[in-house]
């Protein structure tokens, strides 16, 4: 059958690899895989590994990339996680709320990406 099953890995193209994957890692508090192949690096996440990537075609050479997605990240307490990333200097783009999802925040990236992050559900 030629139905798609769903998601598999989700890998975010930048601008500034180098940069951006500094973001994730101190602000965002991602951990970088021991694997990372030239061109990317890709997360410790689960069930669904994230990665950031050199561009496979040309960005934009400036606003927001992503426009239109809704990246939605999985943690152990958004509460917590929210006031890491504000103490860390990072961006807020949607403050603390409660949702379909349980609590979350929306959070920004160098690129623009819109990252919305929620409590995972036990």
């Amino acid at each position: 059958m030629t139905t798609p099953i769903g998601p598999d890995f989700i890998a975010l193209q930048v601008r500034d690899l180098a940069a951006s994957r500094k973001f994730y890692l101190e602000i965002f508090g991602f951990e970088a895989s021991a694997h990372c192949p030239p061109g990317a690096v890709i997360f410790k996440t689960e069930p669904i590994p994230l990665a950031l990537r050199v561009p496979l075609r040309a960005l934009p050479e400036a606003g927001p990339l992503g426009v239109g997605l809704v990246l939605w990240i999985a943690c152990a307490d958004a509460d917590a996680l929210h006031d890491l990333i504000v103490k860390q200097g990072g961006e807020i783009l949607s403050p603390l709320s409660d949702g379909p999802f349980g609590r979350f925040f929306v959070a920004g990236d160098p690129d623009g990406y819109a990252i919305t992050f929620h409590t995972a559900r036990g």
